[in-house]
């Protein structure tokens, strides 16, 4: 699955907004979009505060394993 997919799919199930992720992000609604629909790469720095965000690992989000695991605490 690609990481665009994974993410529209993980912020589809917590029922949250695009723009609400947007607004976590700290970047225009657009922008967000333009990630989910697969049209922009989606910098490192984004997915790290996703993976913060959702509680999730890097792994799951970009799509390298289907296991939802927590990410660890520091």
């Amino acid at each position: 699955m690609e990481y665009s997919q994974r993410i529209r799919d993980i912020r589809e199930d917590r029922d949250l907004t695009q723009q609400q992720v947007a607004d976590f992000l700290n970047m225009k609604y657009q922008q967000y979009r333009r990630y989910e629909s697969g049209e922009n790469e989606m910098k490192a720095s984004h997915i790290i505060k996703l993976c913060e965000f959702y509680k999730l690992s890097a792994d799951y989000i970009l799509g390298i394993t289907d296991t939802e695991t927590q990410k660890p605490k520091e």
